[in-house]
């Protein structure tokens, strides 16, 4: 089968960065579905993978965490999809990714492929979905309410990087299933525009102070942040911004240490997200992911959430995810990125 991946991390202006290559069409075995790809999605874990870890044993390494296919065959244990089945998925760091033709994946982190959408808007969903999903839901444990339901809580969640792929999607599950008011960041006219766009009730520039900006909207502090960037420069705000006993969830990997202690006086709580840990570590709820993803596809089918896809770049290969990746790398881009079709 016809794979792009890699045997050596270098930067990806090197031409060996990422590489065609063939492989031996795996073998669906136990609770696996062997998926034959057709649409895929890139992200900043993708580039983190690639700049991080070489391979061992001479072995090309497949890379992608975003998925749309249809199941061709299925392991002796899987009890939740058929052949034909089109399913969609972010899959798990613990084996090859989904810049492949086929690909193994287990039955509990997948979902039914929403029906209104294209396979390559789907692509744009899964990780990103999971991850602002777990965020808002089990760590910041924001109320949820009937799709729809337009009922404003008192929760104010602040969204700090929310033009990005993980931003665009919990605007969107924010504004469909809590009564939560939203602000937004945004530093440039294009990404201001994309997240008043997605549900934003307020936007602020994160390039300049919080606090001052947070203060003149004049409806009080914070109860919750989701910090999806830039955590160790805006942290030290956090304490003044939020409501006692408020909490944060970061998803990035700050590169200086977090006085933690900081949030004592208010009693706030502090949770990391990282949506790879259940399949990782084969959690006991590991279906979970596999739930939401079919929430998910319901609240798009209803039209309670678009598609995040910015940017399409064809075909699946490698010169095209160079170009991907390098646009990835620069932190200019806004939504999705995917390709589609080999």
């Amino acid at each position: 089968m016809k794979a792009v991946g890699y045997l050596k991390s270098l930067p990806i202006s090197e031409s060996q960065s990422l590489i065609d290559i063939e492989l031996e069409q795996p073998v669906a075995q136990g609770r696996d579905l062997l998926v034959k790809v057709k649409a895929i999605a890139v992200n900043p874990v993708d580039y983190k993978i690639r700049q991080r870890f070489s391979p061992e044993n001479n072995q090309h390494k497949v890379i992608g965490w975003d998925a749309v296919g249809e199941v061709v065959a299925v392991g002796d244990a899987v009890s939740k999809f058929q052949p034909g089945d089109a399913v969609y998925y972010a899959g798990d760091l613990n084996r090859q990714g989904s810049n492949a033709q086929y690909q193994l994946v287990d039955e509990r982190i997948v979902g039914n492929k929403p029906k209104s959408i294209s396979a390559a808007e789907a692509a744009a969903l899964p990780l990103t979905a999971i991850t602002a999903w777990e965020l808002l839901f089990e760590h910041l444990n924001l109320k949820q309410q009937a799709t729809g339901a337009k009922a404003k809580s008192e929760e104010i969640i602040l969204v700090i990087g929310a033009a990005g792929g993980v931003g665009s999607i919990l605007i969107q599950l924010a504004k469909a299933i809590t009564g939560a008011t939203i602000i937004a960041t945004a530093s440039r006219e294009s990404s201001r525009q994309w997240v008043e766009k997605l549900g934003a009730d307020y936007v602020v520039d994160h390039s300049q102070p919080l606090q001052p900006q947070i203060e003149a909207l004049n409806i009080g502090l914070v109860s919750h942040i989701a910090s999806l960037n830039g955590t160790d420069h805006y942290f030290d705000s956090y304490p003044d911004l939020l409501k006692p006993f408020g909490k944060i969830a970061i998803i990035d990997d700050p590169e200086k240490p977090l006085d933690v202690m900081k949030l004592k006086l208010k009693s706030l709580s502090f949770h990391i997200e990282f949506m790879f840990a259940r399949s990782m570590f084969n959690a006991d709820d590991l279906d979970q992911q596999g739930q939401l993803l079919n929430q998910l596809s319901e609240l798009v089918d209803s039209g309670f959430v678009k598609t995040t896809i910015a940017k399409n770049f064809g075909k699946i290969s490698a010169e095209n995810l160079k170009i991907a990746h390098g646009e990835l790398e620069s932190g200019q881009a806004i939504g999705k990125m995917v390709l589609e079709g080999f």
